[in-house]
C-alpha cells in the first residue's frame, strides 16, 4: 500500500516505518494522524512482524505539528476551534484520537526501536516518547516546541518523558523550549547510544530489531507488559502482576528449543504471537 507520509514495509519479521515528506520536515499533517493509526492497528493485529523500527527521511526527523492541524476549517474536523464553548469542548476528544494515535504505538504487541537524526522537534518528541528504545545520531537534537508557539504539549511529552529522564530536566524544556542535544540526552538515558550518521543509525537499529526477533515472541511480549505495569505501579503490585502473566505465558517448549538450538549450533524456532481478530470484523447473521 502506499501512503503520502510514510513508507512502510516489513522484512524477515521486521517492520520498517519511515517519516516519508522530508520537503516539509516530516511535519504532521491531518492524513499522518489517519496513515498513522492505520499502519499501527494493522501492525497489532497481524502475525508478520516481531519488530517495529521508526526511521525519518530529509533533515530532521520530525518539526512537528503542522500548522494545518491548527488552521483547518472547522468544517473538516481537524481544526482546534476556540470561537465557541462548543467548538472548545470539542478540543479535548480531538486530542483524544491523537494520544490515541501514539498510545498504540505503545501498546503494540512488539517492541519499537525510534532512530532520531536532525531535529526532532513538537510532537516529535511526544511519538519517540512512547517507543520502546530510543537510538540517536550525533546531529539530534529534541525540542518541546509547544511552549515556543505560546501552548502546552499535549500528547504525551509531559506525561511520559518525566519517567525516561530526571522531572527537573523536563521542567527545564517545558518551560523554556530549549534544545536537548544528543550528548545531553544520552547522559540524560532518553537514548541508549549515539551513532556518527544517520545510515549507522538506522543500520544499528535494524541489527538489534534482527536480535529482538530471534527471541520468542511472547516472552517479548511479556517482558514489555510486565517493564510498563512496574513503571506504573508499586514493586509489590508489579510483583503480583508478573506471577500472574508468568503464569498465563510460560512454555516449556521455548526453553527446550533454546538450548537444543545452542546445542545444535542453529538459530532457535519461535511461534508468531497469533493474528489478533475484531468483533467488529466478524461476520454473521442474526436469527
Amino acid at each position: 500500500m502506499t501512503y503520502q507520509c510514510f513508507n512502510f514495509s516489513i522484512s524477515d519479521k521486521i517492520a520498517h516505518l519511515r517519516l516519508n515528506r522530508p520537503d516539509a520536515l516530516n511535519t504532521m499533517q491531518p492524513v499522518f494522524w489517519r496513515e498513522l493509526t492505520e499502519i499501527v492497528s494493522a501492525l497489532q493485529r497481524m502475525a508478520s512482524a516481531r519488530v517495529l523500527v521508526i526511521s525519518s527521511t530529509g533533515r530532521h526527523f520530525s518539526a512537528g505539528m503542522a500548522l494545518d492541524v491548527f488552521g483547518a476549517d472547522p468544517a473538516t474536523g481537524v481544526a482546534l476551534d476556540d470561537r465557541s464553548a462548543g467548538g472548545r469542548a470539542s478540543i479535548a476528544p480531538l486530542l483524544a484520537d491523537m494520544q490515541q494515535a501514539f498510545s498504540a504505538i505503545e501498546q503494540l504487541r512488539m517492541p519499537v526501536i525510534a532512530a532520531i537524526h536532525g531535529g526532532c522537534i513538537g510532537g516529535g518528541v511526544d511519538m519517540i516518547c512512547a517507543c520502546d528504545i530510543r537510538l540517536a545520531s550525533a546531529d539530534a537534537f529534541f525540542c518541546i516546541q509547544e511552549i515556543n508557539i505560546g501552548m502546552t504539549a499535549d500528547l504525551g511529552t509531559l506525561q511520559r518523558l518525566p519517567k525516561l529522564i530526571p522531572e527537573g530536566i523536563v521542567h527545564e524544556l517545558a518551560y523554556t523550549g530549549r534544545r536537548l542535544l544528543a550528548q545531553r540526552a544520552l547522559a540524560l538515558g532518553l537514548v541508549n547510544e549515539i551513532f556518527a550518521t544517520q545510515e549507522e543509525m538506522v543500520h544499528a537499529a535494524l541489527q538489534m530489531a534482527r536480535e529482538i526477533a530471534e527471541k520468542p515472541p511472547v516472552a517479548i511480549w511479556g517482558s514489555k507488559q510486565a517493564i510498563h505495569y512496574a513503571r506504573d505501579h508499586s514493586t509489590d503490585d508489579a510483583l503480583k502482576q508478573m506471577g500472574w502473566l508468568q503464569s498465563g505465558i510460560w512454555q516449556n517448549g521455548n526453553l527446550m528449543e533454546s538450548f537444543m538450538a545452542k546445542q545444535q549450533g542453529r538459530a532457535a524456532q519461535f511461534d508468531d504471537l497469533p493474528q489478533l481478530h475484531a468483533f467488529a470484523d466478524a461476520r454473521y447473521t442474526l436469527k
